[in-house]
């Protein structure tokens, strides 16, 4: 049995366990004491602090649980805009005694919240204190930990209430009193704490602690962070993670007698159930599902004949994946509603039909991709042309650029502003062009530098715009051959191996770093994946847990209303088969859901030409919403000047794609997939897979940090041994 520290009552160490006379809050965490030690009103030790250039005020850090494992890392801090705000009750009779203008220290106390107030967003959608969208912010870069940090006021402006969460990861560990390391964030140790933070927010909403909407929460993050914002929504309240959001004596989940489980508070005599999820999803180059990653990979690789691998036992076992692909997605029985995608997948003219999704193996039929084609194959190209197409459509919006003629020139000003949309197009796909150096990819500034503009997600990884034909310094970034750079936040991002090392290589002749033999990784593979399937301490296959396909549509979740994912085109830390794979499970389950792979964008691109996430979130508002307004995007500026850089930097995609007269671009299958070998910086398949795969260490045990995991790359392991084997590790 997996070992677990021993953790003191925190009730002890909290004073004040009365429950607030205005309100009765009953069963968070189990207990009336419980309850009361999760209430704000009763922490004499948390603090206010107001901000009068973004005019908002911020929490300080509070542990969200009643039982933390790693204090530091399971907190929670929120930022309010200082309209639903009319002060701060510092002795508890209710009323104000410190408004903003006054305010000069951090202080503790309530919040005194005007729920008539309203704020308009940049993009005129109207809030109140209790209909105020709930930003949840996602840290866990490369699925590792996260240190509590202060929310950040990037949305105070927009209206929204902004929520920073810390979270665990398999590089924390303890030193038992044997001597023994004992590995504690595996997973799903990291997606329960932000659940955790969600309830502990909403239950302070309920009790009037907190302003912000009950039911209108988006999560959002980048890299490992994307990928659990997309987890968060997808297992919205399922009952598989209760009992580790109890065991860290979450608010509003208990165990009744009987053995089910109760999500509710009572509040004034009602009661009322607290969701872990949410209701929308922005996740930026979500690193998920680990599930399919590998051998989705793999199959990315095979689809370019022109492809050359390292080895050849990297080429075989990408080949051997990509069939154990073939079979697992054709087992999927996915369809697409060609009005859901709006592409006519059948070619019969119209956008009516519902589409089987199926990969066909046929070399004769499909020479240019290595035999491999198929209607799920025509979704993918239709999706690569249909944001190639969004991209040169919107290149109006390029504010700062500087574009050049055929010979390399630049245009002058009068010649720019006479560019039509598809001048500008012919001019991108042929790269004369160079990017605006000051304000950023497309024009648009970070985060919180601006209105609607380029922003990430707070403390997502800068992966930053990339030339299609080389990723820089991708080394330093996810999926590179090295451990991975400290991003934004602090957060180290690592890459997968015994003891969070490395062994991800895009250059070498060596298969395995860490097994001297195949009949030994094999027999270590076995192993991992038996102990895995085994459960943990509470029966659960712990890789199961932390797919999301799994729980899309799943009985007891409670689906996101919409999901969006946003990856570079060039992305290199997974294969662009995964956020497909999620649009089509969404969507087959009633989810709006959009994929967005941006062109010149790398490992979590910033929003550019005019989108945003407060953007996106308004225009969600608008047509999910009941009352609230239509929100469009606003039309671009007429450019009148060019930039003033001296020479073209545009990466030249005419081999690639086709554009005709009227500025429509188009590619087939093999272009497509000969630019993604070409210009994703990844770890070659084969390679990372076969120590210890991508993003191992959350999948580790008490006494490791990483194990093998993928059932999928065993069975090809298993039954393509005879070849394999001979070519393992051969220089």
């Amino acid at each position: 049995m997996r070992k677990r520290l021993s953790i003191l009552l925190l009730l002890c160490l909290l004073p004040g366990l009365s429950s607030p006379a205005s309100a009765s809050a009953e069963h968070a965490g189990g207990s009336e004491d419980a309850a009361s030690a999760l209430n704000l009103a009763n922490n004499k030790e948390y603090t206010w602090s107001y901000d009068s250039a973004s005019d908002s005020w911020t929490m300080s850090i509070v542990t969200d649980v009643l039982y933390p494992v790693i204090e530091d890392e399971q907190g929670v801090s929120v930022n309010v805009p200082g309209s639903y705000i009319i002060g701060v009750d510092t002795d508890g009779d209710g009323e104000v005694d410190v408004d903003a203008e006054h305010f000069t220290e951090e202080v503790n106390g309530r919040l005194v919240i005007d729920y008539e107030a309203s704020v308009s967003s940049e993009n005129g959608q109207i809030y109140t204190a209790s209909t105020a969208p709930v930003i949840l912010n996602t840290g866990a870069a490369g699925y590792g930990n996260s240190k509590n940090t202060l929310a950040s006021s990037s949305y105070a402006a927009q209206g929204y209430i902004n929520v920073s969460c810390g979270n665990r990861g398999k590089q924390d560990s303890f030193t038992d009193p044997d001597g023994n390391i004992v590995y504690t964030g595996d997973a799903p140790s990291c997606l329960v704490d932000q659940k955790n933070a969600a309830r502990f927010v909403r239950y302070n909403i309920l009790l009037g602690n907190l302003p912000g909407s009950m039911d209108t929460w988006v999560s959002t993050g980048g890299s490992g962070g994307g990928a659990h914002a997309l987890m968060f929504a997808a297992s919205s309240n399922n009952p598989d993670f209760y009992d580790y959001e109890i065991e860290c004596g979450a608010a509003a989940i208990f165990r009744n007698e009987d053995g089910s489980y109760d999500t509710s508070v009572s509040i004034d005599g009602k009661r009322i159930e607290i969701s872990d999820g949410a209701w929308g999803c922005m996740a930026y180059s979500a690193i998920s599902s680990l599930y399919e990653a590998d051998m989705a990979l793999a199959f990315e690789y095979t689809l370019d004949p022109g492809y050359s691998f390292n080895t050849d036992f990297q080429r075989e076992l990408a080949f051997c994946l990509s069939k154990e692909y073939m079979d697992y997605i054709n087992g999927k029985g996915y369809t697409v509603n060609e009005a859901d995608v709006c592409f006519d997948l059948d070619g019969d003219g119209e956008m009516n039909s519902e589409i089987a999704l199926r990969i066909e193996y046929d070399r004769e039929k499909y020479p240019d991709c290595n035999g491999f084609g198929g209607s799920y194959l025509d979704l993918y190209q239709a999706e690569f042309v249909s944001n190639l197409q969004w991209y040169v459509d919107s290149l109006d919006y390029a504010e700062g650029w500087t574009w050049f003629d055929e010979d390399g020139n630049a245009l002058s000003d009068e010649e720019t502003a006479a560019m039509t949309s598809t001048d500008k197009a012919k001019a991108f796909i042929e790269g004369r062009y160079t990017e605006s150096s000051s304000a950023g990819h497309g024009g648009m500034d970070r985060m919180g530098q601006g209105p609607g503009r380029g922003e990430k997600p707070d403390g997502a990884p800068d992966g930053g715009p990339a030339a299609l034909n080389g990723m820089g310094d991708m080394d330093k970034q996810a999926g590179g051959p090295a451990a991975r750079n400290p991003d934004e936040s602090g957060d180290e991002m690592l890459t997968g191996g015994p003891d969070a090392g490395s062994s991800q290589s895009s250059g070498s002749s060596v298969n395995s770093a860490n097994y001297g033999s195949y009949e030994e990784m094999l027999s270590s593979y076995e192993a991992d994946i038996a102990e895995i399937q085994a459960g943990d301490l509470y029966g659960k296959n712990i890789v199961n847990l932390y797919n999301p396909l799994n729980y899309i549509g799943a009985e007891g979740t409670r689906n996101p209303t919409w999901i969006r994912i946003l990856c570079g085109a060039s992305e290199g830390d997974i294969s662009m088969f995964n956020s497909l794979n999620i649009q089509i499970e969404a969507l087959m389950h009633g989810i709006h859901a959009d994929i967005a792979w941006q062109w010149n964008g790398g490992h979590v691109p910033s929003e550019i030409f005019g989108d945003s996430l407060p953007l996106y979130v308004d225009e969600m508002v608008g047509q999910f919403v009941e009352g609230a307004a239509k929100i469009e995007k606003a039309a671009a500026s007429p450019v009148k000047s060019n930039g003033d850089s001296e020479k073209p930097e545009g990466t030249d995609l005419s081999s690639f794609v086709q554009i005709d007269e009227e500025g429509k671009v188009s590619f087939t299958l093999a272009d497509i997939s000969a630019c993604r070998t070409d210009s994703a910086s990844k770890a070659c398949p084969g390679f990372d897979v076969i120590d210890y795969g991508q993003e191992d260490y959350v999948f580790g045990s008490s006494t490791a940090d990483a194990r093998h995991w993928s059932e999928w790359v065993l069975k090809a392991l298993k039954e393509n041994q005879e070849t394999l084997s001979g070519l393992f590790n051969v220089e």
